[in-house]
């Protein structure tokens, strides 16, 4: 077979070698705001929705979202998880998702990690919809990952 290595140039698109990476526990742990209008933060204090309750449909959509990030994100490895987490908050304005994933694998988890913490908020989103218009999704973020040849890293 023809060598094509010097046929890859910087900038084109590569999903990264890992072949030589050594597999390691690896953790992540992100989260997701929606911050709800009045209609919609009392629809869920009353688990009012023809859709049954909506954080719990999110937190499942999350999850299984975190599952299929490969399929998503292009040049994402696919991992194989050992743990997916997802738990959504009602506060005073609105709804925190935090998920936490976790893997034994030669590259992180970053990605599952903040993919289940977007797919909850978009899901509740999407279930709240027909009640406000207003709601708004912000914050989406790293808080925390362990593992790999770059150690821990936390939010400050």
């Amino acid at each position: 077979m023809k060598d094509m290595s010097n046929h890859f140039e910087a900038g084109k698109a590569v999903m990264v070698d890992v072949s030589e990476k050594a597999e390691t526990v690896r953790l992540a742990t992100a989260e997701a705001e929606v911050f709800l209008p009045e209609p919609a933060l009392r629809a869920l204090r009353e688990k009012g929705t023809p859709k049954g309750d909506p954080i719990a449909v999110a937190e499942l959509a999350g999850i299984m979202a975190a599952k299929r990030t490969s399929e998503l994100i292009p040049l994402c490895h696919p991992l194989p998880l050992t743990s997916v987490k997802v738990r959504g908050e009602l506060l005073v304005d609105r709804v925190r998702f935090e998920s936490r994933c976790k893997t034994t694998a030669k590259t992180g988890v970053e990605m599952e990690a903040l993919t289940a913490a977007s797919v909850a908020a978009l899901t509740l989103y999407d279930m709240l919809k027909g009640i406000s218009k207003g709601i708004e999704i912000a914050g989406v973020r790293l808080l925390s990952k362990e593992g790999g040849r770059s150690g821990s890293w936390r939010r400050g």
